[in-house]
C-alpha cells in the first residue's frame, strides 16, 4: 500500500513538472465533462418527468383529441361527477394559459385553480416567500414556483405581464413536483376572465386517487362516464400525459444523447493523446527507473495514475461548473403548457465525477502498455 501511495505521489510530481501541458489537458477534459453533465442532467430530468413510480397518484383529464391548452375546453361542473367515482380522493379544475404552445426554452405558464383547493390538493407545496393569505387577499395575486421566480428574477410585490395576463407576485412556492416549481398559480375565476375563456370552462382536471394501483381503473371509468357527453375526455396518469403531450420535447432531448457520447469520446481521446506524448517524452526516465529496479507494472501504474488524476481533476472542474451554471440559469424547456426543469442533482454530479476518473484510467491503458513494452537498452541509447 505504501509503495502504491509513493507511486501516486510521483505521478502527481510528474504532472506538476509540466504545468502548462497538464492545465491544457485538464481544461479540455473539463469542457467535455461540462457537456456530458449537461446532457446527463437533461436525460435524468426527462426520466423524472415521464417514468411512473409507486408514489404517483395524479391523473390528468383533458379534452379528447386536443393538445394545446387553448384547444382543450371542458365544463367545470365535470368535477362534481368525477368526485363520485370510487377511488377518487380529490379533483381540482385547472385553467392553463401559456405564452407559447410550442417547444420553447422560456415558457410562461399560468395555472388557474380554485383558491381553497390548491394546498388541499397538493399539501406538499411549501410557500417559502410571501404568504398564502396575501395570495387570497388579491384577485390578481400569483404564487410562483421557485425555479420560475429565480429565472425571471421575481420577488413578492413585483408585477408582470405575460400571455396577456397581468398579475402581482404574492408568494414563492417550492414543491417536490417539478411542474409546480415552473408555473404561476392564480385564482381560477381571475384567469378565466383575463384569458377570455369564460366562466365555467377549464382546460383540464387534476384528479388524485387513493392508491397508485387505481390510476388505470379510475381513468377508464372517467373516460367511459363522459364518452357520450358533448365534451368527451381523455384521462392519463400525469407523467404519461407529459410523455405523450411533450413528444417533440422528448425527441429533442433524446438527440442530445449523441452529444454526450461525443463528449465521452473526445475526453478519452484527449487524455490518451496527452499521455502518449508524455510516454514518448519520458523514454529515458522510464528506462532509468526500470534499471533501478522498478518493475513494468510500476511504470504502468505511474502512467495510469496520471491519466486518472487528469480525468478526476478535469471531471471535477467540468461537473461542478456545469451544475453551478444550470442551477444559476434555471433552464426550463416547455411544450404545450408542460415544463421540463433542467436541474442537476447529486446523482448526476457523482456520475460525472466517476465518469471522468474512469475515462482517464481507461484512456491511459494503451499509453501504459506502450511504456512497458519499450526495451531498456534501446531506450537508454535513444
Amino acid at each position: 500500500m505504501r509503495s502504491f501511495l509513493n507511486l501516486l505521489h510521483l505521478s502527481w510530481l510528474q504532472l506538476t513538472r509540466h504545468r502548462v501541458r497538464s492545465l491544457l489537458t485538464v481544461l479540455g477534459v473539463a469542457s467535455g465533462m461540462f457537456l456530458f453533465t449537461a446532457v446527463e442532467t437533461l436525460q435524468r430530468s426527462l426520466a423524472k418527468a415521464t417514468e411512473q413510480t409507486a408514489a404517483d397518484t395524479v391523473l390528468v383529464v383533458y379534452r379528447e383529441n386536443r393538445f394545446c391548452p387553448s384547444t382543450s375546453r371542458l365544463p367545470e361542473h365535470y368535477a362534481e361527477q368525477m368526485r363520485r367515482i370510487e377511488g377518487v380522493r380529490e379533483v381540482i379544475p385547472v385553467q392553463v394559459v401559456v405564452n407559447n404552445c410550442g417547444a420553447s426554452l422560456d415558457v410562461v405558464t399560468f395555472r388557474g385553480v380554485p383558491p381553497g383547493l390548491l394546498t388541499r390538493f397538493a399539501p406538499e407545496i411549501e410557500i417559502i416567500e410571501g404568504s398564502e393569505s396575501e395570495w387570497m387577499a388579491r384577485d390578481d395575486g400569483a404564487l410562483l414556483g421557485e425555479n420560475f421566480a429565480r429565472r425571471r428574477g421575481f420577488s413578492p410585490g413585483d408585477r408582470f405581464d405575460a400571455a396577456g395576463v397581468t398579475v402581482t407576485v404574492s408568494g414563492i412556492l417550492r414543491s417536490p413536483n417539478a411542474q409546480d416549481n415552473n408555473v404561476a398559480y392564480v385564482k381560477l375565476p381571475f384567469l378565466q376572465q383575463a384569458s377570455r375563456a369564460g366562466l365555467g370552462v377549464v382546460t383540464q382536471f387534476n384528479v388524485r386517487v387513493d392508491r397508485a394501483d387505481q390510476l388505470e381503473s379510475v381513468s377508464k371509468e372517467i373516460d367511459e362516464f363522459f364518452r357520450s357527453a358533448s365534451e368527451p375526455t381523455d384521462t392519463k396518469p400525469e407523467k404519461a400525459f407529459f410523455a405523450e403531450t411533450a413528444s417533440e420535447l422528448i425527441e429533442l432531448v433524446a438527440f442530445t444523447r449523441w452529444l454526450g457520447v461525443g463528449a465521452v469520446v473526445a475526453v478519452a481521446a484527449l487524455v490518451a493523446n496527452a499521455l502518449l506524448l508524455v510516454v514518448r517524452g519520458r523514454v529515458k526516465e522510464n528506462a532509468v527507473l526500470r534499471t533501478l529496479g522498478y518493475p513494468g507494472r510500476a511504470i504502468a501504474t505511474l502512467v495510469v495514475s496520471e491519466g486518472g488524476m487528469l480525468g478526476l481533476v478535469g471531471g471535477l472542474a467540468g461537473v461542478i461548473g456545469a451544475a453551478a451554471f444550470l442551477r444559476w440559469q434555471s433552464f426550463t424547456m416547455g411544450n404545450e403548457g408542460l415544463a421540463l426543469s433542467v436541474q442537476p442533482d447529486l446523482v448526476v454530479v457523482f456520475t460525472g465525477v466517476a465518469s471522468g476518473l474512469l475515462l482517464g484510467i481507461l484512456a491511459s491503458l494503451w499509453p501504459a502498455i506502450q511504456a512497458i513494452r519499450q526495451p531498456i537498452v534501446r531506450s537508454l541509447r535513444d
